[in-house]
C-alpha cells in the first residue's frame, strides 16, 4: 500500500517536496492558496488543491489531514504555518513535518512538539561548510548533533592501508560502515580490508574530526 503525503505550500521547496514524493511512488495530496501553483504541479502529483490551509474546513475537505505525513512548507507568513501546523495536530495528523522561515520560527514549531522541523537554508549552508571541511565529500546525512553519515573519498593519506592500520575508531573517533568499490559494497569490512583511491567511504562520525583527516 501507497504511503500517503501532504504537501502544504508550493513555493521552490514544497513544489520540490511534492514532485520528488511522487516521482518515487507516492500517493502525493498537494494544496496552496495560489492558483498557478497549483495548476503546475496538479499533473505531476495524485491530487492538487487551491485552498486557504488555514481554514479547518478546507483542510477536512481536501483529504490531507488523512495522509500519513504532511509537510508544511509555507512562506514568509509564520503566523499562517503556526496556525496550520496547529490545525493538523488537532486533526490528529499521524507525523507533521514543517520548514521554519528562521530560528525562532523553528523553535515555535519545536515547542508544538511536531515530528520534524527543517531548515532548508540553514541546513544547505552546514552541508556546504562541511564539504568544503571534508576532502572528498559526496554526501552527508546528518543523525544527531555534530554526528553525521558522510560518503567520501578516501584522503590519499588513507590509500592502500587496512583499517586495522589506519585505527580511525579510535584516533578520528570515526566509523567506516561501508566500503563502496565500483558496483561492489562492503558493509561492515574487515579490519584486514585495504583502502583503495576510488573508493567511497560510508562513514559515521563527527564532522570536526573527520576534517583533521
Amino acid at each position: 500500500m501507497k504511503r500517503v503525503f501532504g504537501v502544504i505550500g508550493l513555493g521552490r521547496f514544497g513544489f520540490n517536496v511534492a514532485k520528488t514524493l511522487a516521482e518515487g511512488g507516492a500517493e502525493v495530496i498537494a494544496c496552496d492558496i495560489d492558483e498557478e501553483k497549483v495548476k503546475q504541479i496538479s499533473e505531476l502529483v495524485h491530487q492538487a488543491f487551491i485552498l486557504d490551509a488555514t481554514d479547518e474546513r478546507a483542510l477536512k475537505e481536501s483529504g490531507i489531514a488523512n495522509a500519513d505525513t504532511v509537510i508544511v512548507s509555507i512562506g514568509e507568513n509564520i503566523e499562517a504555518s503556526i496556525l496550520v501546523v496547529v490545525q493538523l495536530m488537532e486533526l490528529k495528523v499521524k507525523e507533521i513535518i514543517a520548514k521554519a522561515v528562521n530560528p525562532l520560527h523553528g523553535k515555535v514549531l519545536e515547542r508544538l512538539g511536531i515530528s520534524r522541523v527543517i531548515h532548508p537554508e540553514r541546513d544547505m549552508a552546514i552541508r556546504l561548510a562541511h564539504s568544503l571541511l571534508v576532502g572528498g565529500f559526496i554526501e552527508e546525512i546528518p543523525i544527531a548533533e555534530n554526528y553525521s553519515i558522510f560518503e567520501m573519498l578516501p584522503p590519499e593519506r588513507l590509500h592502500h592501508k587496512t583499517l586495522k592500520e589506519l585505527d580511525l575508531r579510535r584516533r578520528h573517533d570515526m566509523t567506516v560502515l561501508a566500503i563502496k568499490r565500483g558496483e561492489k559494497l562492503m558493509a561492515n569490512p574487515s579490519g584486514d580490508e585495504k583502502i583503495l583511491p576510488n573508493d567511497i567511504l560510508v562513514v559515521l562520525g563527527n564532522i570536526e574530526k573527520i576534517s583533521l583527516l
